[in-house]
């Protein structure tokens, strides 16, 4: 298994989809539509059924969640509340929209208990009422080879969470600032970075600081990692917005991918294009009307990097269900006693 690249990812299809009034402010990417909101919804749920049978087609396992609540727009980009790690640990992050916190699903979580060994879950959602946010891997962007979290200021990304979520989990956070050519802090990390396994995605002319921007590159170089430097107008185009994933050839081969949208791909150039071709093969799917809400297809994949449970034989399920049965009646041992 790859450290960076997970195999399986959750999408949520968010059957009320449109940009987040509530987001609007301080997301530069995000653009009123100009359809209807029964037409852009519609257009949505088209292009992340698009995602999801892209990356099924080339052997990643996707597991999808319907949301039907028009009380959650943006619901379609879990990454920001969920995250999961390996050795069996899972994060739930504080958001800074009010109308995004119920984006947060029980379901899901038990999904992932049930589904895969899940050892702890820790929470950080508590904090919200103090005002102290930050919004998952769109506000980190972690290296998982050299176990680093990048993270651009912002009132997204609080750096006293993410300096607990360095100590809970094992990372080395790497803090800096990064604004636009008009000096607006870029409102999530993973806009402008993408941190593969080989090969790194990086707006690194948005980081002011020209110390920070070389300790920046150094730190993403330091295991041969080639880096790709995104320009403002390809960070624009979502270029940034890419993720490494796991799939999987016809024959049962891995096969390294990078997902990321049409119009993310169609910004590089082709010599960037053939950097990345080297490590990964790219997979982009058109998604402009989930664009509109200011983030593209990292967004929208919460990675799943957890140890699957194994499929119980049936008749090792019907023992067990005996055994319940046995225990209701008699006080004797669980099902629980065999996990």
């Amino acid at each position: 298994m790859s450290a960076v690249a997970p195999e399986a990812v959750i999408l949520i299809r968010a059957q009320r989809f449109r940009p987040n009034p509530a987001t609007a402010a301080d997301n530069a990417f995000q653009a009123e539509p100009e359809d209807a909101s029964d037409t852009v919804a519609a257009n949505a749920l088209a292009e992340m059924d698009a995602v999801a049978e892209a990356l099924r087609a080339v052997g990643v396992t996707v597991h999808v969640f319907d949301d039907e609540d028009h009380t959650r727009p943006d619901s379609v980009f879990p990454n920001n509340w969920l995250s999961t790690h390996a050795g069996g640990a899972v994060a739930v992050y504080p958001m800074y929209a009010s109308n995004r916190r119920h984006e947060r699903r029980a379901d899901v979580l038990e999904f992932l208990k049930s589904t895969y060994r899940v050892q702890t879950i820790v929470d950080y959602s508590g904090l919200e009422p103090d005002g102290i946010f930050l919004e998952g891997t769109g506000a980190m962007v972690l290296d998982h080879v050299s176990r680093v979290a990048y993270l651009a200021r912002s009132h997204r990304a609080d750096t006293h969470v993410l300096e607990r979520f360095c100590t809970d989990f094992g990372y080395e956070p790497m803090v800096f600032d990064a604004v636009d050519s008009d000096g607006v802090p870029v409102y999530h990390t993973n806009v402008i970075a993408c941190v593969g396994t080989d090969v790194a995605l990086f707006a690194l002319e948005m980081i002011p600081d020209a110390l920070r921007r070389r300790e920046v590159r150094e730190r993403l170089q330091v295991h041969g990692r080639r880096v790709i430097e995104l320009t403002e107008h390809q960070v624009r185009e979502f270029a940034g917005n890419a993720v490494e994933l796991m799939g999987r050839s016809p024959d049962g081969r891995r096969r390294t991918i990078m997902a990321m949208s049409a119009r993310a791909r169609a910004s590089l150039t082709a010599a960037q294009i053939a950097v990345i071709e080297e490590s990964c093969e790219i997979v982009a799917v058109d998604i402009p009307t989930i664009e509109l809400a200011g983030g593209s297809v990292r967004c929208m994949i919460a990675g799943v990097h957890l140890d699957a449970r194994p499929a119980r034989e049936p008749e090792l399920t019907e023992a067990v269900e005996a055994i319940d049965e046995d225990a209701r009646t008699n006080d004797g041992v669980g099902a629980a006693d065999l996990d």
